[in-house]
């Protein structure tokens, strides 16, 4: 194999690294709606005490200890619940942090497949919108706010 040859399955390995990485990071921490039937709907009702989750909303995030994102993630889910749970009442919306390595199974119950991942779960339980990564602020606030405004019109 020619130096020429050689250079160019390198600069094709690369290119291709770098469509696949762009593309990735472009789905990070994007809204995924979920749409769910009554009878099918997943629910999170199991994973915690009534009294954790929030009477509107709850923002739920699966973290692992190794998880170098997780720590700024909670806090930014943390501040978004305090902004929309102080006009109406503290337990409006409320955020709850879940540790996989200490309930592994829940990774593969949700299909956990990056850290952090977090469920935006309305009142009855029911995951309604989904982010892969840290979610992007905008979109997280407008799942939020679809969530309380079909919650009390």
């Amino acid at each position: 194999m020619t130096l020429a040859g050689s250079l160019a399955i390198v600069a094709g390995v690369l290119a291709i690294a770098t469509v696949l990485g762009l593309l990735l990071r472009s789905q990070t921490g994007r809204a995924r709606v979920v749409i769910s039937r009554a009878r099918d709907a997943t629910t999170v009702a199991d994973l915690a005490s009534r009294e954790v989750f929030g009477t509107a909303a709850t923002l739920l995030q699966f973290s692992t200890p190794t998880c170098a994102r997780c720590p700024a993630t909670a806090r930014q889910l943390d501040a978004v619940a305090i902004s929309r749970s102080t006009a109406q009442g503290p337990d409006r919306v409320r955020q709850i942090e879940i540790d996989l390595a200490e309930r592994p199974e829940l990774a593969r119950r949700f299909d956990v497949m990056q850290t952090p991942t977090v469920l935006l779960v309305d009142g009855s339980h029911t995951v309604r919108a989904r982010f892969g990564g840290p979610p992007r602020q905008p979109e997280l606030i407008a799942a939020l706010d679809a969530v309380l405004t079909e919650e009390h019109p």
